[in-house]
């Protein structure tokens, strides 16, 4: 014990004095003797009195490598390393430090209780091994006043930094450093001679990954890749001695310039991996469709939850498509579209971009008599098909116009009736025929030219009067028969019972001369066993009705079935024509029927996938530098009601979307790397529809370790553009990008290939030499990792502290005896005059 200023001890005297002196005279001569002590103990506590001996606890800093070059093996056995160290610990204390590019904290799912299971260091960070700052950081955690250890347990593999620094630190320090030797990857078996991939791609987009690898034998292997640390999957190959041209498929649903990783592995050959930059972009579509909102809602949830972002127009063509990679036509009536439009819709499609035209009830067939291809018809793959029927049709409507028509009745057969001639050629007749207890023309047969005429004389019909089909009947038949026309076709409307007459004879007999007749009962007060008659001896159809609602439906599709218009209307199951990549997944075979299509013709040239009916469902083509395609029914829930309940709804409308997309982005980003001056350069090429920016934007580049810079982008020539920016021998992901989305400067990534892909084995020699320069140990026993090895720490404890504590303690004490008396008298008094009241 030693004392830092000991002349105060001279004054231990004075209390020693006080008590002899007061002895006799005192009758609390223990209090004395409590306050003389605690006087001394506080003289003694000025005296500073410390108490010096030598410490041998231990404190270790347990660093563990979980870098890239480390395998699953490595880092069980670091586990399991670090597993016994901090278990052998006993009072000692320790710190477990992973690292890889830098150290980090271990996660919460490395560690269960005392069982230690580490995990590659995900990202930028674990593709690089610095054993310099993993050293560093060790010291600096380490507590002084404690023997200081570190434990590293590594490859060895060291790529960026300088353990040389680190361990003239250690050593400087006195701070042993033991090294346990892990593994390392095993040089493979395996060599990839070439790797290549689109370097931009859309986001959710399926793209080709082709690999060229070279195999010493036949041999399984699996290529994984993986993205921004995550995987994308395992696809299992069989490679044949010599070079093999392997592709695989990957898809990102993230955007902008990523890392994309591959790994090929086989058994006793070890892996070969590669690293390369990949731009991923969401794709941008125009949805223009005149069908009511939501009609289309199972085609815009494939959009969606395909990465696709897309704007919904009607029939408006917007004057810059430039923003756009795909535009869907969904039920539009194309013919309607201007010149003009269909004119930058086809230069559209040249320059790049994809058009799909998906049909429906609104394409109707016009004769064009010779006319040249308009630029629409000239931009597609398939045409509209033209009737059956070349010399055109004759449909004759017999309405019933008896009082109990009325109201709601007769507003649907007129409006049922005007849609009807709205859908006929020009060339193709049509006649209404009314009646009551008598009949009359309302439009003579004549031809459907004048539309706008025929829906006026319509519109004037009113009901009155009673039910007399027959007569109505023979008169519409008597009409039909001299008409010159291949398709002949009468539609009875009724909701009333008449007498029967001569109707069944004269069904039988139009069907010998190639009358068709279909009959439609309206409400619950019809003859329904003669209407069926009648349609079934003429070869037509009956339908019966008891909602008005659904009339003008039913009218256009049994118009269309009978007279052989362009839109075909009955349950019919599509078929493969042609096997493609597009179909792959989707499972056409467990394909429902479509309730319905539109006939096209397919041109010379284009790829028929899907068939129907010996007519064409879907058609595609390559027509420039972009792509169209033809899906002859509709995508919404009437003739495709089946499909969208179908499980390869989704799959087949997003594989469509996709298959359309351009391949080339409207401006041409490449980066590089200039090894000489340690640049990495950028040069841009803006396509032929975008224009030199006014004024180029604020462009960065983004990269390993925090790095943000930005480049001087300068024009070279006419929409050519070149920056640089200086990033020295930093390696991993570079992204050039702008700070706002520009077409004329798109991101672009580049890959610099860090070392540690390429490091194998294990630097037994570099971790040998640390351990040696700092008197640590290589490969020590578990058990002794807290050995002092004899040292000690000189440490001393002060006491003062606890002399000051004693003696305030005393001094309570002495002050409790002394006013004891009164506490206890004044507790007894308190206690009777608690009771009394």
């Amino acid at each position: 014990m030693a004392f830092a200023h000991p002349l105060w001890l001279i004054l231990v005297v004075a209390p020693v004095a006080w008590l002899l002196y007061d002895w006799p005279r005192t009758t609390g001569k223990p209090r004395l003797i409590i306050k003389a002590l605690a006087i001394a103990l506080v003289i003694t506590a000025l005296a500073e009195p410390r108490l010096d001996f030598e410490k041998t606890k231990v404190a270790v800093a347990v660093l563990v490598d979980t870098s890239a070059s480390v395998t699953p093996a490595d880092l069980q056995r670091a586990s399991t390393l670090a597993t016994g160290i901090e278990s052998s610990r006993g009072s000692n204390m320790t710190q477990v430090i992973p690292f890889a590019r830098n150290p980090r904290q271990p996660l919460t799912s490395e560690l269960n209780g005392k069982a230690w299971n580490f995990q590659r260091t995900p990202g930028d960070g674990g593709r690089a091994t610095s054993l310099e700052r993993a050293v560093s950081e060790a010291l600096a955690s380490l507590p002084a006043g404690l023997i200081r250890r570190v434990v590293l347990i590594s490859d060895g593999n060291e790529n960026t930094g300088s353990i040389v620094r680190a361990t003239w630190q250690a050593r400087e320090l006195g701070i042993p450093i033991d090294t346990f030797a892990l593994s390392g990857r095993a040089k493979p078996g395996l060599r990839l001679d070439s790797v290549s991939f689109p370097g931009q791609v859309f986001s959710g987009e399926k793209f080709p990954v082709d690999l060229t690898i070279e195999a010493p034998s036949a041999v399984k292997a699996t290529v994984e890749l993986r993205a921004e640390g995550k995987s994308l999957g395992h696809n299992p190959v069989d490679l044949q001695p010599g070079p093999n041209q392997v592709r695989v498929r990957a898809s990102l649903n993230t955007s902008g310039a990523l890392d994309l990783a591959g790994k090929v592995t086989a058994a006793g050959l070890g892996d070969a991996r590669f690293e390369q930059a990949v731009t991923v972009r969401r794709a941008r579509a125009l949805l223009l469709s005149q069908d009511p909102a939501g009609t289309d809602v199972h085609l815009t949830n494939v959009l969606e939850a395909n990465q696709f972002d897309f704007d919904r127009n009607g029939a408006d063509i917007p004057k810059d498509l430039s923003n756009y990679q795909l535009l869907i036509f969904n039920n539009l009536n194309m013919d309607a579209i201007p010149l003009a439009d269909q004119a930058r819709i086809e230069s559209f499609e040249k320059d790049g971009g994809g058009i799909l035209w998906i049909a429906g009830e609104r394409n109707i067939y016009v004769d064009k008599k010779g006319a040249p291809e308009s630029p629409i018809e000239r931009a597609f793959p398939a045409k509209l098909a033209p009737p059956r029927s070349p010399e055109g049709t004759c449909v004759i409507l017999i309405i019933d116009k008896s009082s109990s028509m009325e109201g709601k009745k007769m507003d649907l057969a007129r409006a049922a009736s005007i849609g009807v001639v709205q859908n006929l050629r020009p060339i193709d007749l049509v006649g209404v025929l009314i009646f009551d207890n008598s009949f009359q023309w309302a439009v003579p047969v004549r031809k459907a030219e004048d539309r706008s005429l025929i829906a006026r004389l319509i519109s004037g019909i009113t009901p009155d009067g009673g039910t007399q089909i027959a007569p109505a009947l023979n008169e519409a038949y008597n009409r039909v028969r001299m008409v010159n026309a291949v398709y002949k076709h009468i539609v009875l409307l009724t909701d009333g019972i008449s007498e029967e007459g001569d109707s069944l004879p004269l069904s039988k007999e139009a069907a010998a001369n190639n009358v068709t007749i279909s009959t439609v009962g309206l409400g619950q007060d019809v003859n329904r066993a003669y209407l069926e008659k009648v349609a079934e001896y003429a070869n037509g159809k009956s339908y019966f009705l008891n909602d008005p609602a659904g009339l003008e439906q039913i009218l256009l599709k049994d118009v269309r079935e009978h007279t052989g218009t362009t839109a075909v209307e009955k349950p019919l199951k599509p078929i493969v024509s042609e096997q493609a990549d597009l179909l792959e997944g989707v499972g056409m075979d467990t394909a429902p029927v479509l309730l319905g299509y539109v006939r096209f013709q397919t041109k010379s040239g284009a790829d028929q996938l899907l068939g129907i009916d010996r007519d064409p469902l879907f058609i595609r083509w390559q027509n420039g530098l972009g792509r169209a395609a033809v899906f002859a029914s509709d995508a919404k829930s009437r003739w495709s009601a089946n499909w969208v309940t179908w499980p390869g709804f989704d799959k087949f409308w997003s594989n469509v979307a996709r298959d359309l997309l351009p391949h080339a982005p409207p401006s041409e980003a490449v980066a590089g790397y200039d090894a000489a001056s340690g640049a990495i350069t950028v040069n841009y090429r803006l396509g032929k529809n975008v224009e030199d920016p006014a004024v180029i934007p604020d462009i960065f580049v983004f990269g390993p370790d925090g790095f943000r810079q930005p480049i001087k982008v300068i024009k070279t020539s006419g929409g050519n553009y070149r920056g640089e920016v200086i990033v020295g021998q930093r390696q991993g992901l570079f992204r050039i990008r702008p700070v706002n989305e520009t077409r004329a400067f798109p991101e672009v990534g580049i890959y610099r290939e860090e070392a540690e892909l390429s490091d194998f084995g294990s630097n037994q020699f570099l971790l040998k030499s640390i351990a040696a320069s700092t008197g640590g140990r290589f490969n020590p026993p578990v058990s002794g990792i807290f050995d002092n090895g004899g040292r000690s720490i000189d440490s001393t404890m002060e006491l003062w502290p606890g002399l000051l504590g004693f003696a305030i303690l005393l001094n309570l004490v002495e002050l409790i005896m002394r006013k004891w008396r009164g506490l206890k008298e004044a507790l007894r008094l308190r206690r009777p005059a608690s009771a009394s009241a």
